[in-house]
């Protein structure tokens, strides 16, 4: 600690004794620290800080009195280390302690000559003045040395708090900014006064509304308002919402006026995005609870979603596997958006954002769509005037159920939180899927149980009662009859037999199919020679029928399957075709590649299939109301079998739309090996 002024009075003691040169020292501890010098015939930095036991100013020190010595060559009172003895210096020496207000040493005033000589009272007298100078200069000194001390000590307190804390002084001017506080701020301008724009600048209160610039928490605490659990959102086009709990009192001085104010500003934004977590989770399980099925629940969940994060857009989509596709079920935004947000109905595997993220397997984060990318167009980006995108797979186990897809207005860094949430409604989703899957096949099974039985023990009881009765009539029967009409007899016997076999056959299939125990060689087949076989079996067996078959089938159509079970599907569906068909009617047979899935479709111009009984016709063993009515002939187990068949391909089989009278089966088949 050196002070221009501490140099002056070493000069000025000096010059008044005519010595050569002036010490001026304060006591640190068991060390001498240098204030202020003048003539100093050894390096500086040598004295800046010695030991005191080394020293003449520590004889001072030791012995609290003025020390006076003519002749330092033989005086015993010069310390063995000093640097008057390892230099082997000559001269004389006078010293005189400083003390402060309160008498206790603090430090020594000291000149020193180069010749020994006789130092007389005007010499003493002129020392001890500049000692008391020296008192006034060291003790300011001190106690500057002091504040400074406790500065730091306050600064490193203030920087280690996790709450940001800010003072003003009585005209609003801020004085003191800790680093945390400056962390809050980032990037944005820190103000010097309260007035700046910066401190009320899209800040709001609890409930939303602006907050004034009078209404600042500093100058609420300056006009002596304590403020405790103040909320706060800081939030601006391109920046993330922020939001803070603020705690403010003003500062008063011992005259009981105002000082200024001090505020301790937390940061409670990740307490309340948990807050905001566990309340949407809440609200996606509750729209789930007693939703008939996901489509239904679909837009509550997205807009559940949307509005407890704060995001702006929200879709789902569910996987077709046997098409290859993610269909869009539900999509959500907030209301009076501006931008033009386009959801297609469907994208191909691996396309677009839904399609990548079901492609991967994992979480995709987009920072900004409206940057060069590859997933979201420059277009679409700018239309629906949306930033942020992240895409959560929504699973069952391993097998990926669907995508949900989020976004938000404003470019957002990852954030390992928002997925860990959106992967744990992701799964609440899948888990809802799996659960009416499981739920809808109990409702079948239940509702198709008693009319499963009653219609095969129908269609049982049928050949087994002609059989009974012929095989009575044949019992019965004289020679003459026997011989007229024993053969036609043993021919009805042995067709209803026939039938039969052929309904056990199917039944035992089915069964064997739907538990797995069906044994199913995948290889790669040509789908297209197995549909134009199938086609040509039909018309042979329609030869001379009013009956056409139209087919539309490319050249050929590879894909892992079971050329047998597959041939057994085309079959059941071209018969089933045939036998709804009347007089005069078209069958059409198409197949086609629709992105990763083969597509085959067969329509006739038959009995049509009311739309409540289109999924019955697929549960189990069901025949139509219409076939009833029309009593054609059938197990009602073909579009069953096949079914069973197709799902144990990764397919997927409906009965779809159809233009005039007429049924459409729409058969889809996964192109890639699963």
């Amino acid at each position: 600690m050196v002070s221009g002024a501490a140099d002056q009075v070493a000069a000025l003691v000096a010059r008044a004794v005519q010595a050569r040169c002036g010490v001026v020292y304060f006591v640190d501890g068991d060390r001498l620290m240098l204030a202020g010098e003048y003539g100093l015939p050894l390096p500086r930095a040598d004295h800046t800080d010695v030991a005191i036991d080394d020293t003449l100013g520590g004889v001072v020190l030791r012995s609290g009195a003025e020390l006076v010595i003519d002749n330092l060559g033989d005086d015993e009172r010069v310390p063995p280390n000093s640097p008057v003895r390892k230099l082997g210096l000559k001269g004389a020496y006078l010293g005189r302690p400083i003390h402060d207000e309160f008498g206790v040493i603090i430090g020594a005033c000291c000149v020193f000559d180069a010749e020994p000589r006789q130092w007389s009272a005007e010499d003493r007298a002129a020392i001890a003045e500049a000692a008391q100078v020296g008192t006034l200069l060291i003790t300011e000194r001190l106690a500057r040395y002091e504040i400074d001390r406790q500065r730091r000590f306050l600064d490193a307190v203030l920087d280690s708090l996790h709450d940001g804390v800010t003072a003003c002084d009585a005209d609003g001017r801020i004085m003191l900014v800790n680093a945390r506080m400056q962390e809050l701020w980032g990037s944005a301008r820190m103000p010097g006064d309260l007035d700046g724009d910066a401190v009320h600048a899209e800040l709001t209160d609890a409930d939303g509304n602006p907050v004034a610039p009078g209404d600042v928490s500093l100058y609420r605490a300056l006009r002596g308002e304590r403020l405790r659990g103040h909320e706060l959102t800081f939030s601006g086009l391109g920046r993330r919402t922020r939001h803070y709990v603020v705690d403010a009192q003003p500062i008063i001085g011992p005259d009981g006026h105002t000082l200024g104010a001090v505020q301790a500003v937390q940061d409670v934004t990740r307490r309340k995005r948990g807050e905001r977590f566990r309340t949407c989770e809440l609200n996606v399980i509750t729209a789930l609870a007693d939703a008939p099925s996901v489509a239904a629940a679909g837009e509550q969940v997205m807009e559940a979603i949307v509005r407890t994060l704060g995001w702006t857009h929200a879709e789902l989509w569910l996987v077709d596997d046997a098409a290859g596709v993610v269909r869009s079920v539900a999509h959500w935004h907030v209301p009076g958006w501006a931008g033009a947000i386009d959801v297609p109905a469907e994208l191909p595997h691996g396309t677009g954002l839904p399609g990548r993220a079901w492609q991967a397997g994992k979480p995709l984060w987009i920072r900004d769509v409206a940057r060069p990318q590859s997933l979201i167009s420059t277009e679409t980006a700018t239309d629906s005037q949306l930033h942020a995108a992240l895409a959560i797979p929504v699973r069952n186990g391993r097998e990926s159920l669907g995508v949900l897809t989020v976004f938000a207005d404003t470019p957002e860094e990852p954030d390992d939180e928002l997925v860990a949430l959106l992967s744990g409604i992701a799964a609440h989703i899948g888990q809802f899927v799996e659960r009416r899957m499981v739920e809808d096949l109990q409702r079948q099974l239940t509702r198709t149980k008693n009319e499963y039985l009653a219609l095969v023990g129908h269609e049982l009881r049928t050949p087994l009662t002609s059989i009974a009765a012929y095989t009575e009539l044949l019992r019965e029967a004289d020679s003459a009859m026997l011989v007229q009409e024993g053969p036609r007899m043993l021919e009805v016997i042995e067709r209803n037999t026939t039938q039969l076999r052929h309904i056990i056959g199917d039944l035992l299939e089915l069964s064997a199919l739907d538990a797995g125990h069906a044994d199913v060689h995948f290889a790669p087949v040509d789908l297209a020679e197995v549909v134009r076989e199938s086609v040509t079996r039909t018309r042979k067996a329609i030869e001379g029928e009013p009956l056409t078959v139209d087919e539309s089938v490319p050249e050929q159509l590879v894909l892992p399957g079971d050329r047998r079970r597959l041939g057994q599907v085309v079959d059941n569906l071209l018969g089933n075709a045939v036998r709804f068909s009347p007089d005069g009617g078209r069958i059409t047979v198409r197949l086609q590649a629709a992105g990763r899935a083969a597509e085959l479709a067969v329509s006739d111009t038959g009995v049509d299939v009311p739309t409540v009984e289109r999924e019955k016709m697929l549960t189990g063993a069901y025949r139509t109301s219409r076939t009833r009515d029309q009593a054609l002939p059938g197990s009602g187990l073909g579009l069953t079998l096949s079914r069973a068949v197709v799902q144990r391909h990764y397919g997927s089989i409906h009965l779809t739309e159809h233009d005039g009278p007429g049924t459409t089966v729409l058969v889809r088949l996964p192109l890639d090996e699963r």
